[in-house]
Protein backbone atom coordinates (compact mmCIF):
# COMPACT_ATOMS: atom_id res chain seq x y z
CA UNK A 1 0.00 0.00 0.00
CA UNK A 2 1.40 3.39 -1.40
CA UNK A 3 1.02 6.16 1.70
CA UNK A 4 2.28 9.59 2.10
CA UNK A 5 3.57 10.90 5.81
CA UNK A 6 3.73 14.40 6.20
CA UNK A 7 5.27 16.30 8.80
CA UNK A 8 6.81 20.12 9.49
CA UNK A 9 4.25 22.77 9.96
CA UNK A 10 4.26 24.85 13.13
CA UNK A 11 3.85 28.47 13.45
CA UNK A 12 5.99 31.31 12.47
CA UNK A 13 6.14 35.01 12.04
CA UNK A 14 5.77 36.75 8.85
CA UNK A 15 8.89 36.43 7.19
CA UNK A 16 10.38 33.44 8.77
CA UNK A 17 10.55 30.19 7.05
CA UNK A 18 9.64 26.31 7.24
CA UNK A 19 10.00 23.24 5.56
CA UNK A 20 7.69 20.31 4.89
CA UNK A 21 8.30 16.54 4.27
CA UNK A 22 6.46 13.88 2.66
CA UNK A 23 8.01 10.85 2.64
CA UNK A 24 6.22 8.32 0.49
CA UNK A 25 6.21 4.37 1.42
CA UNK A 26 5.25 1.44 -0.59
CA UNK A 27 5.23 0.76 -4.42
CA UNK A 28 3.87 2.25 -6.96
CA UNK A 29 3.94 1.09 -10.62
CA UNK A 30 3.70 4.69 -12.04
CA UNK A 31 4.06 7.77 -10.27
CA UNK A 32 3.00 10.93 -12.04
CA UNK A 33 3.80 13.95 -9.85
CA UNK A 34 4.46 15.14 -6.78
CA UNK A 35 2.58 18.26 -5.24
CA UNK A 36 1.70 20.50 -2.58
CA UNK A 37 -1.76 21.84 -1.62
CA UNK A 38 -3.23 23.96 1.45
CA UNK A 39 -6.48 24.88 2.28
CA UNK A 40 -7.28 27.74 4.46
CA UNK A 41 -10.07 27.64 7.11
CA UNK A 42 -13.56 28.15 4.63
CA UNK A 43 -11.89 27.93 1.56
CA UNK A 44 -11.34 25.43 -0.83
CA UNK A 45 -8.40 23.13 -1.80
CA UNK A 46 -5.89 25.00 -3.79
CA UNK A 47 -2.38 24.19 -5.92
CA UNK A 48 0.04 25.42 -4.42
CA UNK A 49 3.27 23.56 -5.99
CA UNK A 50 4.31 20.59 -8.29
CA UNK A 51 6.97 18.58 -9.40
CA UNK A 52 6.02 16.76 -12.88
CA UNK A 53 7.16 13.22 -13.89
CA UNK A 54 9.79 14.66 -16.21
CA UNK A 55 11.06 17.12 -13.49
CA UNK A 56 9.32 20.36 -14.25
CA UNK A 57 8.01 22.30 -11.55
CA UNK A 58 5.28 24.54 -11.86
CA UNK A 59 4.26 26.84 -8.64
CA UNK A 60 0.96 28.99 -7.58
CA UNK A 61 2.06 32.14 -8.74
CA UNK A 62 1.44 33.99 -5.49
CA UNK A 63 3.80 31.39 -3.61
CA UNK A 64 6.31 32.14 -6.82
CA UNK A 65 9.71 33.28 -5.58
CA UNK A 66 9.36 32.42 -1.98
CA UNK A 67 8.27 28.77 -2.01
CA UNK A 68 10.54 25.85 -3.54
CA UNK A 69 9.33 22.24 -3.69
CA UNK A 70 12.22 19.24 -4.35
CA UNK A 71 12.05 15.92 -3.66
CA UNK A 72 15.38 13.25 -2.60
CA UNK A 73 14.62 10.32 -4.72
CA UNK A 74 17.14 8.19 -2.52
CA UNK A 75 15.05 9.51 0.90
CA UNK A 76 11.49 9.21 -0.77
CA UNK A 77 10.67 12.70 0.21
CA UNK A 78 9.30 15.71 -1.15
CA UNK A 79 9.69 18.92 0.34
CA UNK A 80 8.27 22.31 0.45
CA UNK A 81 10.62 25.38 1.40
CA UNK A 82 8.83 28.00 2.50
CA UNK A 83 10.41 31.87 3.07
CA UNK A 84 8.99 34.97 3.24
CA UNK A 85 5.90 33.34 5.32
CA UNK A 86 3.16 35.65 5.07
CA UNK A 87 -0.29 35.40 7.02
CA UNK A 88 -1.85 35.02 3.77
CA UNK A 89 0.09 31.52 3.63
CA UNK A 90 -1.60 30.24 6.52
CA UNK A 91 -3.77 27.03 6.03
CA UNK A 92 -3.40 23.03 6.48
CA UNK A 93 -0.75 22.18 3.34
CA UNK A 94 -1.15 18.58 2.26
CA UNK A 95 1.67 16.33 -0.10
CA UNK A 96 -0.38 14.48 -2.82
CA UNK A 97 1.00 12.15 -5.41
CA UNK A 98 -0.75 10.62 -8.68
CA UNK A 99 0.49 7.14 -9.13
CA UNK A 100 -0.81 3.92 -11.17
CA UNK A 101 -0.40 0.39 -9.75
CA UNK A 102 -0.75 -1.07 -12.83
CA UNK A 103 2.19 -1.74 -15.45
CA UNK A 104 0.14 -0.01 -18.07
CA UNK A 105 0.31 3.07 -15.80
CA UNK A 106 -3.61 3.29 -16.13
CA UNK A 107 -6.52 3.84 -13.58
CA UNK A 108 -4.24 6.61 -12.14
CA UNK A 109 -5.20 7.65 -8.61
CA UNK A 110 -4.41 10.61 -5.73
CA UNK A 111 -3.04 9.31 -2.58
CA UNK A 112 -2.78 12.20 0.01
CA UNK A 113 -0.50 13.07 3.07
CA UNK A 114 -2.48 13.98 6.25
CA UNK A 115 -2.57 17.83 7.05
CA UNK A 116 -0.04 19.90 8.44
CA UNK A 117 -1.22 23.01 9.86
CA UNK A 118 1.10 26.83 9.21
CA UNK A 119 -0.17 29.39 10.90
CA UNK A 120 1.23 32.81 10.04
CA UNK A 121 1.61 35.85 12.16
CA UNK A 122 2.03 39.07 11.78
Amino acid sequence: QVRLAASGGGSVQAGGSLTLSCVASGSAVCRFDLAWYRQAPGKNREFVAVINADGSIRYYDSVKGRFTISQDNNKNTLYLQMDSLKPSDSATYYCRSRISLQSDCERAFDIWGQGLLVTVSS
